[in-house]
């Protein structure tokens, strides 16, 4: 029985038969390409399971009859982790293979150059994960929209729960690029918004993936702070975790951390992972929703394994490209634009929507506290925070986004 999954077929919702479209005609199955562009050998924590998700939902639009009577063809590359490299991917893609439009990328620094690329190239480009508020406002463009809450969003979720806190001597530590910048700058802005109190006495900027663990520790150490904002993920999040714990960095301070209750982080920390910590996350196996159950089930059955955050970004990011196709009728450029622009797309987490004024969707996150379960990092006490609701003014996007 495939009952559970056809809701993600989008034939629950009675969307399979707009999705199909009509059939017949010389060009009636030919696929429709899509250029995918990610970090998969330099990130694999995140983008593996971010290609397993995003594979599951193109077999479920396939399976429906595609879209617009056609079966959608990924084409799918890897750079490497060098913007250099995902732009001269994403012109062989358009160039040579054809494809009606781009999407993916990781790192915001890629992000970005493929953002610039779309602008010069005129070509629709949803990035799936890079978190930079600038992909959708400073260096936004008509032809570039957004998946993730940004990182605006995610810091003003969690200075929200910070705000709450006693403390008011902070320290912050980031990796020393778009993303980690803006992370910061934003949580001390939207902190000290809510807690005209507070101050920061210290910011630590690692450079990406080579950070000094024992020097960064100490420096904030010496700085004494109440409480630490923390940026770091991947290898460099372990390695901060295990020297703050060996020398006390973390006794008797409150850690607000983004992104380290996703799976993908906890799970390589083992019995390692820090207990108390707020953060934003993804409990899967907590979340208690029937959409969210048929995915998990239909992840499980194709994989074998339960889904990560990756996984819900890659599934989210091709179900919204087979939504905004079917609303555009076909793959002009301008008509997906058009199409793109207030669109809502339904999604394991909730329903989310493509803003017309900024191209950035609502797609929310989950915030609690990390807590240890049978030697295992787990979140607890968690919410979702609906991203519709941390974004900020239109006025505000006004001056913060060229040409809105």
């Amino acid at each position: 029985m495939t009952t559970r999954r056809s809701f993600f077929a989008l034939a629950a919702a009675g969307l399979a038969a707009m999705l199909a479209g009509p059939t017949g005609g010389a060009g009636a199955t030919e696929p429709i390409k899509i250029g995918e562009i990610n970090s998969y050998t330099r990130l694999p924590a995140f983008t593996l399971p971010y290609r397993n998700g995003w594979q599951l939902a193109v077999e479920e639009i396939n399976a429906a009859g595609g879209v617009l009577g056609r079966p959608l063809e990924v084409i799918s590359r890897d750079d490497g982790g060098k913007p250099g490299d995902a732009v001269k991917i994403a012109e062989e893609l358009v160039s040579k293979e054809g494809v009606a439009l781009l999407a993916g990328t990781f790192f915001s620094h890629i992000g970005l150059a493929v953002t610039d690329f779309a602008k010069q190239r005129k070509i629709f480009f949803i990035a799936a994960e890079p978190l930079s508020d600038a992909v959708t406002w400073q260096k936004g463009n008509h032809y570039t929209f957004r998946l993730r809450p940004n990182t605006y969003m995610q810091a003003n979720m969690l200075a929200e729960e910070a705000a709450k806190l006693p403390a008011k001597r902070w320290a912050t530590i980031a990796p020393n690029y778009k993303y980690g910048q803006d992370a910061v700058a934003s949580f001390k802005e939207l902190l000290k918004a809510k807690r005209p109190d507070v101050v920061f006495v210290a910011e630590q900027w690692p450079a990406l993936f080579k950070i000094e663990a024992g020097a960064e520790v100490q420096a904030l150490s010496n700085a004494k702070p109440e409480a630490i904002y923390n940026v770091t993920f991947g290898s460099d999040l372990g390695k901060f975790v295990r020297e703050g714990k060996l020398r006390g960095l973390f006794e008797g301070r409150e850690v607000v951390s983004l992104l380290t209750g996703e799976p993908e982080y906890l799970d390589a920390l083992k019995d390692e992972a820090p207990e108390g910590w707020i953060v934003t996350g993804y409990p899967w196996y907590a979340i208690d929703t029937p959409a969210h159950d048929d995915f998990v089930q239909a992840y499980r059955a194709k994989f074998d394994d339960y889904p990560r955050l990756g996984s819900v970004v890659g599934y989210n990011t091709f179900k919204a490209i087979a939504a905004v196709i079917a609303q555009a009728g076909s793959t002009d450029t301008e008509a997906m634009v058009k199409a793109a622009e207030g669109i809502t797309v339904d999604s394991p987490t909730g329903p989310f929507t493509f803003r017309a004024q900024d191209h950035q969707s609502t797609m929310g996150a989950y915030v609690g506290r990390t807590a240890l379960r049978d030697g295992k990092g787990v979140m607890v006490e968690w919410r979702y925070a609906d991203g519709k609701g941390y974004l900020p003014s239109d006025e505000e996007i006004r001056k913060l986004r060229p040409g809105s």
